[in-house]
């Protein structure tokens, strides 16, 4: 990226030609690395029997592909999580149909109705109608103003996209920072500033990982989950250990953006709630479709939350968090808009809306965990990591693995790679696979450090007053902060979430 930028500053009429190049070779890097790991045959060792040898050593292969593109992404992430349909089959290990049913698994839909849900918030405004009401009471002091965007930025986030709620707070936060007042000294304006938009920035990712709709990682881990040990991550036991943890490490980052790294004295803030009430005042009174929009929203939630009882009173009902998800969008669809029942509460065209990429991303990451575990290559690499090793010093290891990976590949990508190994690893260490795999999934969520870890630090960085390294800084302490944090409470809490599962 620094050599692409370099010489497209200094010989622009080179540019194009150049990032032309550039994405060709980064095409090709995928397979040539397929290439190599089938002529070099790294598992002809390890595995005696040819068969078993050669599926290993083809489904490594893609696996390195996929890998490869995911990093560079030298073609979208979706385009790389359908090589499994075309490769797997041509390479006989595994057959077009079982290739697949990985891409309609129960974790996409349980997704899907999550999108849909949350486009429909969208469409009636009412994710800013909830951002300003928490906003009009957090007060409109610099550290009141930060703590309430961020609080507003990080509840949404629990259940629509980070990349959206980001969006429209961006505006919102700008206008804020547009009232301060002249006689403030410069370091305090751009302390409050930085804050502010870091602030929106991390509290997006750490919502995110407070429930299993919130962000893509914690539904491929789910789905992953299911998949391999046939274990099902509900919504609720989800929340018992993740909300507590987000909501620590919520007040955390606050604290070492307000009062650490880029503290808010002496500025004054002229007529900011004002601004908010005339937010609020554009948007109008509710009205029957903004109503019913929320009272679908609230019921799913609910559903989701309190399954865990409403299975055990019922259990003949057979409740899953994907038919909740898919109750409520079929209610969106046939629930009325108006009063005078004129149009439904949303039409089918929002879902041209829906990121149908990230649905085709689960079912690839889905596959290639089947993959490697069926050709043995996870069993594999988790006998590199010492039996004798204590539990906690490997899980601190793996979850700073995972917290600095993330901050180059995507977190999705990162997840659906990492927790296939991470289940085999729990498995030659003889502990359940959830306390390893749910502390990396949270650490994937932790993109803190550069503006392309994430889209919602890409966003806040495009506002042009934050610096590549007031966001690296920030986001190194905040990585420390999260390990602090991520690896006790996982140890502490899963046992309590999943009583069942022992040690």
């Amino acid at each position: 990226m620094v050599v692409r930028l370099c010489v497209g500053l200094t010989f622009p009429h080179f540019r194009v030609v150049f990032m032309d190049w550039w994405r060709i070779c980064r095409q090709l890097f995928g397979p040539a690395f397929f290439f190599a790991v089938l002529y070099w045959e790294p598992f002809h060792e390890r595995f005696p029997e040819p068969g078993a040898a050669q599926l290993a050593d083809k489904v490594l292969a893609v696996g390195v592909w996929m890998l490869a593109w995911w990093i560079m992404e030298a073609v979208p992430l979706a385009v790389t999580a359908l090589l499994p349909m075309l490769l797997f089959p041509l390479l006989s290990v595994m057959s077009s149909e079982r290739t697949a049913l990985h891409y309609g698994h129960p974790i996409v839909f349980l997704f899907f109705g999550g999108f849909v849900l949350a486009l429909g918030l969208e469409h009636y405004r009412l994710h800013l109608r909830i951002a300003l009401w928490i906003l009009s009471r957090t007060g409109t002091s610099p550290n009141r103003l930060v703590l309430g965007f961020m609080l507003a930025t990080g509840f949404l986030s629990m259940w629509i996209s980070n990349t959206a709620t980001t969006v429209m707070m961006l505006p919102m936060a700008m206008s804020v920072l547009n009232l301060l007042q002249g006689d403030a000294d410069e370091k305090s304006q751009r302390n409050f500033a930085v804050a502010m938009l870091l602030g929106v920035a991390f509290a997006a990712s750490v919502g995110g990982m407070a429930t299993l709709i919130g962000t893509p990682p914690n539904m491929s881990f789910a789905g992953i989950m299911k998949e391999k040990l046939d274990f099902t991550v509900s919504f609720g036991r989800w929340m018992l250990v993740a909300f507590p943890i987000a909501l620590l490490l919520f007040f955390l980052v606050y604290a070492v953006l307000t009062f650490l790294l880029f503290p808010t004295t002496n500025i004054a803030i002229a007529n900011a709630d004002e601004v908010i009430q005339q937010e609020r005042e554009k948007l109008g009174p509710m009205r029957f479709g903004d109503t019913l929009m929320l009272a679908v929203f609230v019921m799913a939630a609910g559903l989701w939350i309190g399954k865990e009882f409403i299975v055990w009173v019922w259990p003949q009902l057979g409740l899953t968090d994907t038919n909740i998800a898919i109750f409520a969008v079929v209610l969106l669809f046939m629930l009325p808009g108006d009063s005078r029942c004129s149009k439904p509460l949303v039409n089918w065209e929002i879902t041209t809306r829906l990121p149908w990429g990230i649905l085709l991303l689960f079912g690839g990451g889905l596959c290639l965990a089947e993959a490697l575990d069926k050709a043995g290559i996870i069993a594999a690499i988790a006998g590199l990591v010492p039996s004798t090793w204590p539990y906690w010093l490997v899980l601190i290891l793996l979850t700073a693995l995972a917290l600095y990976l993330t901050e180059v590949m995507s977190n999705v990508a990162l997840v659906n790679v990492l927790i296939p190994v991470l289940i085999g690893i729990a498995e030659s260490m003889e502990i359940h696979a959830l306390y390893l795999t749910i502390p990396a999934t949270l650490a994937s969520s932790c993109a803190f450090m550069l503006p392309m870890a994430t889209p919602p630090n890409a966003i806040v960085f495009g506002s042009g007053k934050i610096t590549v390294w007031q966001m690296f800084i920030a986001g190194f302490c905040l990585n420390l902060v999260s390990l602090i944090v991520i690896v006790p409470l996982t140890m502490l809490l899963i046992p309590l979430a999943f009583p069942a599962i022992g040690r």
